[in-house]
C-alpha cells in the first residue's frame, strides 16, 4: 500500500529561511530500502504509525516502533527493514531548504532561530512527543482531496511541522524569542473596548481617561475620531446590548436587569431602553 505525491514544489517560508517540500509518501513497508543518503541541504522526516522494524543510520541498529520519529539530513546513510510479521507504516516527508536563503542570513538570527537547531541536526530519532500524527495526515488528506484552501493550509501545516519537530529536538525548552508588547497606541483601543465590555454598568469619563493616561477632552476626541461615537453614546450602547441579552433570559426580571445595569430605578432604565430600541422592555421581550 502506498500513496504517493511525487513531482511537488511546495515553497512556504520560516523566518528567513525558505523551504521546498518536494516529496510526500505513506506506505505500508512490504520491501525493505536499502541504504541511501541525501544530498546537501535535504531533510527527510520519518513518521511511524503503525507496525514496527529497524533502521540503520549512519552504522547504527535502531528499533522502530509506533510513533516512532526520525530525520535524516544531509548525507545520512539510512536504511530500513521491516518485520515481515508486522510491517511498519510509514509517512515520509522530503525537504529542501534553498542554499541561497542560507548564505544571506545574518550570523546574529542563526544564533536565536529557533530553525538553526533545525538545520543544524542532521540527524534525530526517538519517540514523537509532539502529537506529529494529526499534522502529517492532515498534510496528506489536503493533498489528496484539493478542497478550497488547500495551499494555504498546506502551507500552515508544513510551518507547523517543522516547528514541532524542533520541539522534540529540545523537549519543550523556551523559546528565546518572543513576542514584542502592544505599542501605548494599540493598547488604549484594547483598554477602551474591555472597559464597555465588562464594565459598562460602572465606568465612567473619567476613570476611562485615567486608565488611558489623557484628560477627559482627549478621551471623547479619542472617541470621535477612532468610534464615531461619544463616550455616553459608546457607554449607551453596550449597556443596551447587555440588556438584550438579560431580557432573553425569561427568569430575571426587568428590576433585576435595571439593577445589573446599573440604572438607580425601573423607570430610568424603561426609558433608557425605549429610547434606544422604540420599544418597551416588556414588548421586546415578547418578541424573544
Amino acid at each position: 500500500m502506498q500513496t504517493a505525491f511525487h513531482d511537488l514544489d511546495i515553497q512556504f517560508t520560516l523566518e528567513n529561511y525558505k523551504f521546498h517540500a518536494l516529496n510526500f509518501v505513506v506506505e505500508r513497508f512490504l520491501r525493505s530500502v536499502p541504504r541511501h543518503s541525501h544530498s546537501s541541504n535535504s531533510y527527510e522526516i520519518h513518521y511511524i504509525s503503525s507496525g514496527h522494524g529497524q533502521a540503520t543510520i549512519d552504522g547504527l541498529v535502531y528499533s522502530v516502533e509506533p510513533n516512532t520519529l526520525y530525520v535524516t539530513g544531509p548525507h545520512i546513510e539510512h536504511e530500513q527493514v521491516p518485520d515481515k510479521q508486522d510491517p511498519m507504516t510509514e509517512y515520509c516527508i522530503y525537504l529542501k531548504i534553498e542554499p541561497k536563503a542560507m548564505e544571506k542570513r545574518p550570523e546574529k538570527v542563526s544564533r536565536t532561530s529557533f530553525l538553526h537547531r533545525f538545520e543544524t541536526t542532521h540527524f534525530w530519532f526517538g519517540q514523537d512527543t509532539q502529537n506529529l500524527y494529526p499534522v502529517i495526515q492532515q498534510i496528506f488528506y489536503e493533498l489528496e482531496h484539493e478542497h478550497t484552501g488547500y495551499l494555504s493550509q498546506v502551507d500552515a501545516l508544513l510551518r507547523q511541522l517543522i516547528i514541532q519537530l524542533v520541539r522534540n529536538y529540545e523537549d519543550r525548552q523556551e523559546s528565546k524569542i518572543h513576542y514584542p508588547t502592544s505599542n501605548l497606541v494599540d493598547s488604549k483601543y484594547l483598554i477602551i473596548e474591555e472597559c464597555f465590555l465588562y464594565e459598562y454598568s460602572s465606568i465612567t469619563l473619567e476613570e476611562l481617561s485615567k486608565r488611558l493616561g489623557l484628560g477627559s477632552r482627549q478621551t471623547e476626541r479619542l472617541l470621535r475620531q477612532h468610534y464615531d461615537k461619544t463616550f455616553m453614546q459608546k457607554k449607551t450602547e453596550a449597556k443596551m446590548s447587555a440588556a438584550a441579552l438579560l431580557l432573553s433570559d425569561a427568569s430575571v426580571s426587568i428590576t433585576e436587569v435595571a439593577n445589573h445595569l446599573g440604572y438607580s430605578s425601573v423607570e430610568h432604565f424603561s426609558t433608557a431602553f425605549k429610547r434606544y430600541y422604540h420599544k418597551s422592555a416588556r414588548e421586546f421581550r415578547k418578541t424573544k
